[in-house]
């Protein structure tokens, strides 16, 4: 098979270190070297770029294309599908090969993605999210309808829970809908008018049942998690992941840092809400207020959480905010006091680890999957990355160029 080797470029093999100049050689859909001076038989000239493993976004929903309320009404159910293979493409073209979806897409679109029929990253989904009656996930509203952001349907079971009984049929049937991962909120949201994120949701014995089912299905739980006791009764029970961590406190830190729980800050997901809401998207008041207050405490809580040492991963929340936008949370990490070195581990090794898939996966390594981006210039600057990225690969295939994915090729043999 043809031994095609990146070249003349900086390389940032995904492993926390700088970049170096060097080559990447790859064959049969694996990295088999990487060093100075390699040969092959076609080279892609890297002159003027970064050379980067494939970068993970590990909070997505690419059914979601915005928040704006009224939109949402006036859309008909099965155009979601449809805007998700849009959204997809925007993602992978943005060197993004490998995403978690947070709340969403089904097995049907996970399938599509795997199976070859729609261009897009690699998918971990969690099909829809575990919420309290009054919380985060419960699309009820004071005039007595029900408009949740994504509504039930035979491959999204309805997932607002109450009482370990409960909780643990639905984790089942999530499961069973084939969930990767399991999210949960255990504390209010922004998006959510009827309540407040600083308020934990859900009681040990709950998120105890949780657990235990997800361990025994041998897959990580995510949690949505806002508030400080929230975010720590989710560490407590043994949750993986913290998204958002707006009110984080010391206790907190100390509770994540002692049980190696990541960190997922979505910095972006407050300002595309405030930004939603001076296009004139349709959004309650209440809404766009929680937008406003939390947003300077959002970053604070970050900025501590990375000065401790407390492991961060990327996502970005995007379908609250525009796909293809998703770069623009690495500045705003590293204005959280990351250095563009950090910021590109947590979209690379870091989230790796998180998904559990760094055996093949986040770094250029020998042996990994030859998931490579070719970004315009030098990686430690994190402006306009968005129109930079050059060239995607995935598993040795080039996926996308110049911000727009080549498109998928016919279904195997089934």
């Amino acid at each position: 098979m043809t031994r095609r080797v990146f070249s003349g470029g900086q390389v940032l093999d995904g492993t926390g270190g700088p970049a170096t100049r060097g080559d990447v050689a790859v064959q049969d859909g694996r990295i088999v070297e990487v060093g100075t001076g390699l040969d092959g038989d076609e080279v892609v000239d890297c002159t003027g770029a970064t050379v980067l493993p494939g970068l993970f976004d590990c909070h997505v929903h690419v059914m979601l294309s915005g928040v704006d309320m009224m939109r949402l009404l006036q859309t008909p159910f099965s155009y979601g599908f449809y805007e998700a293979v849009h959204n997809l493409r925007r993602t992978l073209a943005q060197g993004i090969t490998s995403v978690r979806d947070a709340g969403g897409a089904d097995l049907g679109v996970a399938q599509a993605v795997r199976d070859g029929l729609i261009a897009g990253p690699r998918m971990q989904i969690a099909i829809s999210m575990l919420s309290q009656t009054g919380g985060h996930g419960d699309g009820w509203h004071v005039c007595g309808a029900e408009v949740p952001l994504m509504a039930p349907h035979p491959g999204r079971p309805d997932t607002v829970v109450d009482g370990a009984d409960e909780m643990r049929r639905t984790v089942r049937e999530l499961l069973r809908a084939g969930a990767d991962v399991i999210k949960v909120a255990t504390s209010g949201g922004v998006l959510s008018a009827r309540d407040d994120p600083r308020h934990p949701h859900f009681r040990p014995a709950e998120l105890d049942v949780l657990a235990e089912e997800a361990a025994a299905a041998g897959v990580y739980v995510m949690a949505h998690a806002q508030g400080a006791e929230g975010i720590k009764a989710a560490v407590r029970a043994g949750i993986r992941s913290i998204e958002h961590g707006i009110f984080l406190d010391d206790e907190a830190i100390e509770l994540m840092l002692a049980h190696g729980t990541w960190l997922v800050p979505t910095l972006a997901a407050p300002r595309a809400v405030l930004t939603a809401a001076a296009a004139g998207a349709s959004l309650p008041e209440a809404v766009v207020e929680k937008a406003r207050s939390v947003q300077a405490v959002h970053d604070e809580s970050v900025r501590r959480a990375v000065q401790a040492g407390v492991k961060v991963a990327m996502g970005t929340d995007s379908g609250v905010g525009p796909h293809g936008d998703n770069l623009s949370e690495l500045a705003l990490m590293a204005g959280c006091g990351m250095t563009p070195e950090q910021a590109w581990h947590a979209a690379t090794r870091s989230a790796a680890e998180l998904l559990g898939v760094a055996d093949e996966l986040g770094s250029l390594e020998v042996g990994k999957r030859a998931d490579v981006v070719v970004l315009d210039g030098d990686a430690t600057d994190l402006t306009g990355l968005s129109g930079r990225v050059r060239e995607v690969w995935r598993d040795g295939v080039l996926v996308a160029a110049g911000g727009a994915t080549v498109e998928a090729g016919t279904l195997p043999p089934r």
